[in-house]
């Protein structure tokens, strides 16, 4: 049915909540399982904070390093599991990369955990859940993950 599922992942336990249901699908479909997480740019300098300009790019190095390993234990757990598993760092903004990863590797499913924030939370953090629900043109799995518990 699904012979490859999209997973965007943000580091959190919240967001790997979908995975126990993709676990599920990728096995009754031999799905190939796509991980991916976006690490946003916000380095930006301009008159005497360009001498900041060093630290804030080993921290946004830092960040990226920091996806990279997460994504390679979530992988590694989930091909112990026997679950085929590949993984990508993508830097920019979070929709519009789930989007069109989502489109460059013409994945069959998207699946993610939506975060569950409404009313002013939402207003002022955005909704990637939301963003992705609005643009996408294939199937999205989505799931709402309210606590950060293990599952």
């Amino acid at each position: 049915m699904f012979k490859s599922i999209f997973i965007p992942l943000d580091g959190s336990k919240r967001a790997e909540r979908v995975l126990q249901y993709v676990e599920v699908l990728a096995r009754r479909s031999d799905s190939n399982i796509y991980l991916i997480q976006a690490v946003e740019p916000h380095i930006e300098f301009s008159g005497s904070q360009a001498a900041d300009q060093d630290e804030a790019l080993e921290k946004f190095k830092q960040e990226i390093k920091q996806a990279e390993v997460y994504l390679n234990n979530v992988k590694t757990r989930l091909e112990d599991k026997g679950l085929k598993i590949q993984t990508e760092v993508v830097l920019g903004e979070t929709v519009k990369l789930i989007i069109n990863r989502a489109e460059g590797l013409k994945v069959d499913l998207i699946a993610m955990s939506s975060h569950g924030l409404s009313g002013l939370s939402r207003v002022f953090y955005g909704s990637v859940a939301a963003g992705v629900l609005h643009q996408v043109d294939r199937p999205l799995l989505l799931i709402r993950a309210d606590t950060d518990e293990e599952f």
